[in-house]
């Protein structure tokens, strides 16, 4: 049984994250989160039983306000925000889980560090072959032609990160607005491959569109969802087209209140430990292969906060030698 009164144990249970009123080096009181995270018989025993980090255990012990981060408490990475608080007869103790955070920094510093590197490497390119243009000297058309052509594409592929670095943002900037035009994703489904008849050529694709009849039309924002479809079709011509099976199927047909878009391929497919990061950003299966296609290794990732903003879901199968097949799923209201 608790040695606190009841209206302190109360206080205690209302607290969400685990909370501990220490006296006399002992746990006067635990609420159920303390309890499962530190163990549940730890109710009026010595404090050195529930936390046995000695930093923490210090802060506790010396009864004074503080807050304090540190790593070790539950399990050996799990990092927690300390905070210490005097009350009358006792002290009470918090902990706040960061991982979340922690989590969120973390892929602040690793998107930072892949867009640096992304527009760093085509931007060494630009200067290396700009310098040796303007060096003094007679330079042979073939060469002068060569390197324009490089500089040129080089730029363009900086160009395309740019664009969709901003894309996401403006993206994550709509989150919580909710999409209100009517949409029809048969209509969005067909421009989408009038947009990809020249990277289709290009690549000797052949695309194929099954698009059901009355498809009810959903609530949404018409530019982001034109978007998804522009760069599900496209990585399915970059990465699925091959002299094997060069077609493109595109579906799209409604299912209950849903409504259903689906491109598939029947290229090499894709390894089952890539597909849970293939939404990453900047994440790529064969970076050498994705760079010379095109690719920005943004695509997946402006698809998925697209399906997130429309509040439907997205789904990824393949396997290698069966291709791949993406299907996205809208909510119709």
């Amino acid at each position: 049984m608790p040695t606190v009164d009841p209206i302190s144990q109360a206080i205690l249970d209302a607290i969400d994250e685990p909370a501990l009123i220490v006296g006399s080096g002992k746990v006067k009181g635990a609420n159920l989160a303390a309890q499962l995270l530190l163990g549940g018989a730890i109710q009026d025993r010595d404090l050195r039983f529930a936390i046995r980090h000695p930093l923490a255990l210090d802060t506790i012990m010396a009864g004074r306000q503080a807050d304090l981060e540190l790593i070790g408490i539950g399990s050996a990475e799990r990092p927690w925000h300390l905070s210490v608080r005097p009350l009358p007869g006792g002290t009470l103790v918090r902990l706040s889980d960061r991982s979340i955070l922690r989590a969120a920094e973390r892929m602040r510093t690793d998107f930072v560090a892949n867009a640096s590197h992304e527009l760093r490497t085509p931007l060494a390119t630009i200067i290396g072959y700009a310098e040796t243009l303007g060096e003094e000297g007679p330079v042979d058309d073939g060469v002068r032609a060569k390197f324009g052509a490089t500089i040129e594409a080089e730029a363009r592929r900086m160009l395309r990160i740019v664009e969709d670095l901003m894309s996401l943002s403006r993206i994550e900037a709509d989150r919580y607005r909710t999409p209100d035009e009517e949409i029809d994703m048969g209509e969005v489904a067909r421009i989408a491959m009038k947009h990809s008849t020249v990277l289709a050529g290009r690549r000797g694709c052949r695309i194929e569109a099954s698009i059901e009849d009355n498809i009810p039309k959903l609530k949404g924002d018409f530019g982001q969802l034109l978007q998804l479809a522009d760069n599900l079709i496209g990585n399915a011509i970059r990465y699925g087209c091959n002299d094997k099976n060069s077609l493109i199927d595109v579906k799209v047909f409604s299912a209950g209140q849903r409504v259903l878009l689906s491109v598939s391929d029947g290229g090499d497919g894709i390894a089952p430990e890539h597909l849970p990061r293939l939404t990453e950003r900047f994440y790529r299966v064969d970076s050498a292969r994705s760079r010379e296609s095109g690719g920005t290794g943004l695509g997946l990732a402006i698809v998925k906060h697209i399906v997130e903003r429309h509040r439907g879901e997205m789904r990824i199968d393949s396997a290698p030698g069966q291709g791949t097949e993406v299907t996205v799923a809208l909510p119709v209201e």
